[in-house]
């Protein structure tokens, strides 16, 4: 029997940490059964979860996606709280529906018999990387001659081979299969060759966004078949992701959830390191002393830990005290292996052309952009460098004057940097150069009534900075070259590690630190759906250990 009211604190209240609080509370905490504490360090919850708003339209700040329905909690949570529809417009992208321009730097646009056998390529080599079936097409005869010659890349043979360089075995085992044919002009400064081989690096800048792997290179090949997505469509949410969080929010009493409570110490107590702390009447307090910003303390028998893996790498660095004692060496390890990576998103205001009517004229393509490689001479001088990484400029719906691009790694950093009208000068010069050569593209999307030059600009910008907030330091995680998808699986034991976390236990009180988020999920990680897995993970084990799960 339990003689004494467990208290649980949980630190962070992003996905998973609600996820456990409301689990914790629906099946114990209503019942008095243990006591319950989110601290969160912000001024609001939700963690990388953030719905917000650009002029009139609901947006994402950062988690976006449903990746699949069939299956996936977020959905079914999605649909319970009718959030899958709204009389506002939102970041719906059904502009991702239609086929994409593809332009070159210069403004070139290029056909689809340019740019379908790249595509179909590059997912190809993806579909094999992440173990799935190959499609028949143009291209699976490359992939199926590399499976071939490769049969032990799955079992050790190839060891810290990276996705990067996997992919790019395959361009050139399909440049290798064009031998003897005649090199064809593409365009101006363009040869079929380089335009083949820039189309392939839009591709890979779009994959480093759904990784958050700055460099491709250093994403682990061996890994990626483990990832996991739910089947069906991928779509957004209409009322805003935010409202997911706020319903599982929304079964705990105000007291529960703390903001701007920001822990700066957890003090716990290893086999090795034990200290007994006494309160005023004499009693021994509970097991981990939390130690907060305005110098408060607070005492706990289990901390649920769901902080980014960011936080928790800056965190092991030798100047920080965030455990004390340190976590053990297989934790910290496993941190300090496996990749956290920054992705931002940008959304900028398209100021509308006028016709000649006086009504405006906006109706702007879903655009895939294709540069110069680094080096190049041809290159435009004033397109910027950190724009020459993004891959894609598109509506966030169909007829929305509101565009959105993606960033990634060392791009994404220095767009948190840039003032406003940096940013719009830069995507100003780029879109004109990209159209310069396509005035009939030009017309046909009423951008620019047929004169690009100058035509482009832009009344407001907004973009996300997760790497620079200290909250978070960054996106999400990917298993990077050299770690494994055993390093997500350490990343999720708790602390006091030992086999048996019964009562009679020797030594340390058992379950003193559980580790929840996205970065401790060995199949799911870098999704909302695999930090809510973890949130139930982490509840369970306690529910279970205090014997409430059989209530």
């Amino acid at each position: 029997m339990v003689t004494k009211k467990p208290k649980v604190v949980i630190i962070g209240a992003g996905m998973a940490g609600l996820t456990a609080a409301n689990k914790l509370y629906t099946t114990a905490g209503s019942k008095e059964l243990l006591e319950l504490c989110v601290v969160e360090g912000g001024n609001r919850i939700g963690g990388r979860i953030k719905t917000s708003e650009f002029v009139g339209s609901r947006i994402e700040m950062g988690a976006t996606w449903i990746h699949g329905i069939g299956g996936s909690p977020v959905y079914k949570i999605a649909q319970e709280i009718n959030s899958l529809d709204s009389d506002k417009p939102w970041e719906c992208m059904d502009e991702l529906l239609d086929e994409p321009l593809t332009i070159a730097e210069g403004g070139y646009e290029l056909n689809a018999s340019l740019v379908e056998p790249i595509s179909n390529l590059f997912k190809n080599m993806m579909d094999f990387a992440q173990g799935k079936a190959i499609e028949d097409g143009v291209c699976s005869e490359f992939v199926e001659s590399y499976r071939s010659s490769n049969g032990c890349i799955r079992n050790g043979g190839l060891e810290n081979l990276s996705v990067g360089s996997f992919l790019r075995k395959g361009l050139d085992a399909f440049w290798g299969s064009m031998k003897g044919q005649e090199e064809s002009q593409g365009f101006d400064n363009w040869t079929r060759k380089s335009l083949e081989g820039r189309i392939f690096a839009m591709l890979e800048n779009t994959q480093r966004t759904y990784t958050s792997a700055g460099d491709l290179q250093t994403l682990d090949f061996n890994a990626e078949s483990e990832y996991r997505m739910f089947p069906g469509k991928e779509i957004t949410i209409a009322k805003g992701y935010s409202t997911i969080v706020e319903y599982l929010a929304s079964v705990l009493p105000a007291s529960v959830i703390q903001l701007g409570r920001k822990v700066m110490q957890i003090e716990w107590q290893s086999d090795d390191h034990q200290s007994l702390d006494i309160d005023e009447n004499g009693d021994v307090t509970k097991p981990v002393k939390l130690h907060f910003n305005d110098g408060s303390i607070m005492y706990a028998d289990h901390v649920i830990v769901t902080v980014s893996l960011g936080v928790l790498k800056q965190g092991i660095d030798d100047n920080s005290c965030m455990f004390s004692p340190p976590l053990p060496r297989f934790k910290t390890e496993a941190i300090s292996r496996l990749g956290f990576g920054v992705v931002n998103k940008l959304f900028l205001q398209l100021s509308p052309n006028r016709d000649e009517d006086g009504t405006d004229s906006m109706r702007f393509p879903y655009l895939q952009m294709v540069f110069h490689q680094s080096g190049s001479k041809l290159r435009h001088p004033r397109i910027p460098w950190w724009i020459r990484r993004t891959a894609s400029l598109f509506p966030i719906y169909g007829t929305s004057n509101v565009l959105l691009s993606w960033f990634a790694g060392k791009e994404a950093l220095e767009l948190e940097s840039l003032g406003d009208e940096e940013i719009t000068d830069g995507f100003s010069t780029m879109i004109s150069n990209l159209l310069e050569n396509s005035k009939h593209l030009s017309k046909s999307h009423d951008l620019c009534n047929g004169h690009a030059e100058s035509c482009i600009k832009f009344d407001k910008v907004l973009k996300s900075q997760w790497g620079s907030d200290p909250l978070f330091l960054g996106s999400y995680s990917y298993v990077a070259v050299g770690s494994s998808g055993d390093d997500l699986d350490t990343m999720a034991e708790p602390l006091p590690k030992r086999s048996n976390n019964s009562f009679n236990s020797k030594g340390s009180p058992p379950l003193q630190i559980l580790f929840a988020g996205e970065a401790t999920h060995r199949t799911h990680y870098s999704t909302t759906h695999g930090a809510y897995f973890s949130g139930l993970r982490e509840a369970n084990r306690l529910l279970k250990h205090y014997f409430f799960s059989d209530i």
